[in-house]
């Protein structure tokens, strides 16, 4: 009861900051963007170029207004505000947004995607925008992908194989498809918020997490945990969303504007991403005394293939998306 009352405490502040610098810009419309990742996260950067694009698209009627490290409710509770019409926009995950959008579960098969090639083909082309455009009747839209990159194991020991992860308690995003993958690989699930996680970790409440490399500096896990493994198990981007309830309270030329916005900053995201991705992983090892493993993929390929036949008899949508995307490889 608590946080929810601090959640919405925290957006009634939110709504008077926006209220006054509605009158301070004459702008007609504040758009409110939460997320639950750091001010100098590359995520941030990248939507603070949406806002910038968005103003000047549309001289100045409608901005963006970015809400970091969770201060107006994690992810899934930002989502929920989202759809009630609370709270315009929000950045999560494809990974947490399987709950509430199934055509999202597509994406978050293990080794489904061959290359970054094939994954950037995927969330650039048609494909990615069918899945973004699937949650209208859930009360959201999405607007952008914003890669994070290959996600892999980190903890206190490495990982080589299935067989290492057995009777480890890995911490998982609250998602089927994170949860069904770190059981068929022999691992112990278990669902922590974001914001909990490092002192997860440093109090041993859970042995591994996964996750790209930069949860290493910017999240400062490196400073708990000793080994990085390179299984690459999967590409989960973030995903930034807007409430069906703002969407439709703009114009035709204002939808365009944010639809153009949106595209160019997951342009320039995609174009910075790897670059900040290698530095953390540099950085993890130089400073933080990380030790990076490569693996062989073919066994924890092998232990995942169940979940490809149980995802898609989630829905037809489910079923056809996972074909296509696996077509789009060749």
């Amino acid at each position: 009861m608590n946080q929810l009352t601090n959640i919405w405490r925290g957006l009634a502040l939110a709504s008077a900051a926006v209220a006054l610098s509605t009158t301070i810009a004459q702008a007609q419309t504040v758009l409110r963007l939460s997320h639950n990742n750091p001010a100098d996260h590359p995520t941030q950067i990248s939507m603070e170029f949406m806002a910038k694009r968005l103003s000047e698209l549309t001289n100045g009627e409608i901005t963006i207004q970015i809400f970091p490290n969770a201060e107006l409710g994690t992810q899934r509770e930002s989502l929920e505000l989202v759809q009630n019409c609370a709270l315009e926009m929000a950045r999560s995950n494809a990974s947490e947004l399987e709950a509430f959008e199934p055509a999202y579960s597509a994406l978050n098969l293990p080794y489904i995607f061959q290359s970054e090639e094939h994954f950037n083909k995927v969330i650039n082309g048609e494909i990615g925008q069918r899945i973004l455009n699937a949650s209208e009747d859930k009360g959201f839209l999405g607007v952008a992908f914003l890669t994070e990159g290959a996600r892999s194991f980190y903890g206190q020991k490495p990982i080589y194989s299935p067989d290492d992860l057995k009777g480890m308690k890995v911490r998982v995003q609250p998602s089927p498809s994170a949860i069904r993958m770190v059981e068929l690989l022999g691992g112990s699930p278990t669902p922590i918020a974001w914001g909990e996680l490092y002192s997860a970790l440093q109090q041993g409440v859970v042995d591994m997490a996964e996750n790209n490399p930069t949860a290493l500096t910017n999240a400062r896990h490196g400073e708990v945990v000793k080994y990085f493994s390179l299984d690459e198990h999967t590409m989960i981007p973030s995903v930034v969303v807007i409430s069906t309830c703002a969407w439709e309270a703009m114009t035709p030329d204002q939808q365009a504007a944010l639809r153009q916005a949106a595209a160019e900053a997951q342009v320039f995201h995609s174009q910075n991403w790897n670059k900040t991705a290698n530095a953390a992983l540099e950085q993890a090892q130089a400073e933080m005394g990380i030790k990076v493993n490569t693996v062989d993929k073919a066994p924890f390929i092998a232990a995942v293939q169940p979940m490809y036949a149980e995802v898609a008899a989630k829905s037809p949508l489910v079923a056809e998306l996972i074909e296509d995307i696996l077509a789009a490889a060749e």
